[in-house]
Order: C-alpha cells, then sequence, then structure tokens
C-alpha cells in the first residue's frame, strides 16, 4: 500500500483590521525581501541545504550552475497513471549478471551514497534500443523515513528511491555516453516502509556509519544488483520516458524505467541514511530534485503495468454499480 504525502499550504494571516488586499500587497514584498537578502550563488545544492549562512544553487536555480538544467526534458517527473498510455514494445527486461556478486567502493559524494559496479551486469529487451552495461546506483531520500524519491506517482512521494544507472555497451565512460540522446538507461526503484528490516540491505546499511562525512568511502560487502530490487518476474510492470540526469548537469540523454513494485525498508534502515552529512557536516536529508515539466513528453507504460490500472478501474466500476463508492 503506497504512503500519501500530502503537500501543506502555510495561509499568512495579519490581525484584526488588515483587509485581504492588504494581504495580498504585503505579501509578494515580504518574499522579493527575503530573496533579496537570500540569492543562490556558488555550487549546487539541494533545497535541504540553502540558508542564508549557505548561499548556493538550490534546484530552481541550478540552470545558473548548468545550462542543461533549464532544459525541456528533465527529470524526474510526476507519473500521471490516468494519461500513460500502454506500449507494446516495453516487453520484460532481460537482466543477465544481475545475480552476479561484486565487492566494490561505498562512497559519501557529497549529495548521495553511491556504489560503483564492475561492467558486467546487463540489461536489454524492456523496450531499450541497445544493451546497457551497469556502471553504479545510488539513492535519494527525504529526512528519516519521511517523503524522498524523485519520482511521484499520481502525486505520490515515496520515502527513497533507487537509481542503477546503465550506459550502452560500446561505451567505455560514461562521459562519452552522455554525448548520446540514448546513450544512458537509468532504472528507477520506489522504497516502501517495512515491518520488518530488510535483510539484503545489511551490506549497504551496516557500512553506512564508516562514511558518514564528504568524500569518505570504504570497501563494501560482497553484494550483487539482484538482492537490492525485487525478483525479475515481479518486474514487468513499469513506465518509460525519456528525461535527463536529475543532478547536474542534467544530460537530457537518459531513458527512464520507474517500475511499479516497491522495495521494503524499516523505518531503522531508512533512518541510517539521514545520518549521512553533507560537506558542512549538516544531516543528508532531502536530497532529491523537485518534479520537472513534462512540456509535452509522452509517458508509456508497460503490459503489465495497464493489467494494475484496469484491475483498479474495474473495482471502481463495480463499487459504482453496487452503489459502494464514496462521493469525494
Amino acid at each position: 500500500m503506497r504512503s500519501h504525502w500530502k503537500k501543506q499550504v502555510i495561509v499568512l494571516s495579519s490581525p484584526g483590521r488588515v483587509s485581504s488586499k492588504m494581504q495580498q500587497l504585503i505579501l509578494p514584498v515580504l518574499l522579493a525581501s527575503f530573496w533579496t537578502i537570500c540569492t543562490g550563488s556558488g555550487d549546487w545544492c539541494y533545497q535541504s541545504q540553502f540558508t542564508c549562512d549557505h548561499q548556493c544553487n538550490a534546484p530552481d536555480k541550478w540552470n545558473h550552475a548548468q545550462r542543461d538544467c533549464g532544459g525541456n526534458h528533465q527529470s524526474p517527473i510526476n507519473i500521471v497513471t490516468r494519461k500513460t498510455l500502454k506500449d507494446e514494445r516495453l516487453t520484460p527486461f532481460e537482466f543477465n549478471n544481475y545475480q552476479q556478486i561484486f565487492r566494490d567502493t561505498i562512497k559519501n559524494n557529497g549529495h548521495s551514497v553511491k556504489v560503483g559496479v564492475p561492467h558486467l551486469s546487463t540489461i536489454s529487451g524492456g523496450g531499450l534500443p541497445s544493451t546497457y552495461k551497469a556502471v553504479q546506483f545510488h539513492m535519494h531520500w527525504g529526512n528519516n523515513g519521511g517523503p524522498g524519491s524523485e519520482h511521484t506517482i499520481d502525486g505520490e512521494q515515496y520515502p527513497m528511491e533507487l537509481h542503477i544507472v546503465h550506459m550502452k555497451n560500446e561505451y567505455t565512460d560514461l562521459t562519452t555516453a552522455l554525448s548520446d540522446p540514448e546513450g544512458v538507461a537509468v532504472l528507477g526503484f520506489f522504497y516502501e516502509t517495512s515491518n520488518s528490516a530488510n535483510r539484503k540491505y545489511d551490506p549497504i546499511t551496516n557500512t553506512l556509519r564508516s562514511i558518514k562525512t564528504t568524500n569518505s568511502n570504504t570497501s563494501l560487502p560482497s553484494i550483487s544488483l539482484a538482492q537490492l530490487i525485487p525478483a525479475e518476474q515481479n518486474l514487468t510492470s513499469f513506465y518509460r520516458y525519456n528525461g535527463s540526469l536529475t543532478t547536474p548537469g542534467c544530460n537530457e540523454a537518459v531513458i527512464w524505467t520507474v517500475f511499479e513494485n516497491t522495495i521494503p525498508l524499516s523505518v531503522d534502515q531508512l533512518r541510517v541514511f539521514s545520518e549521512l552529512q553533507f560537506h558542512d557536516g549538516k544531516p543528508m536529508v532531502g536530497n532529491f530534485r523537485p518534479v520537472q515539466p513534462l512540456n509535452g513528453r509522452q509517458v508509456f507504460r508497460s503490459g503489465g503495468a495497464v493489467i494494475l490500472v484496469s484491475s483498479t478501474l474495474l473495482l471502481a466500476a463495480i463499487a459504482t454499480a453496487l452503489g459502494l463508492s464514496q462521493p469525494n
């Protein structure tokens, strides 16, 4: 079951006799004054890092640091399921060597936790134009298990999101792959809060306390990509669109696949990620980019996803027919 996180709107009210028209005049002045004092500069950062003492380019100013961040095909996005189109070409993926055990370095890079992957694991099928090999994976999260995924589904934000980054087989480095409009394929997975710990994640969560500070790293115990994600037979329901990297330089060279089935983690496991630190020593929380405009792009869904959507519609129709539906 999805956790629903609702945005709250804070209404500024003024005492007694100040009219609503006066409030409308005052509020823009106050906001303008604030942004005059606190304007972003320097390197890019997440909104959670921005303060008057630490002025940096927050997400809405990333295009100041990297021009491509102001492009028309940016990621992440909000996936509105009723507006997706079924694409028969989105067949099940072929995951090759995802069971391969490997050891690599896990690093706090100042923006996330990143793990390098030997170029042995590949993906093909799934409507991809080529075979892609895994390069690295990283996560984005909220604050102590609060909303933190980058993509959202019908406005719902999950506690955390995993990105497994792949590049076309013929490339030897990610920089070259990013010069190809279809050079990179990223698989996105949502995490869901579970009542029990996911022991498959012990190699990662047990090492996070060793890399709290920026640029610290340590050796990761033996692990496989397969143990981090749902079983292959549960990965037939997904969404597809063309987008970008979700951090500067925001290169628009990514084929995105966002899976419906979630990965369970306990609240305690999710909280460990919030114990990491940004470069200034503050807790690394809220390291996600807000959703970006679609700008006319179409989001597609696999055959597996349409079954779930159709089932929902069918249940709603039955409930309506039986007079069980509730008014909004």
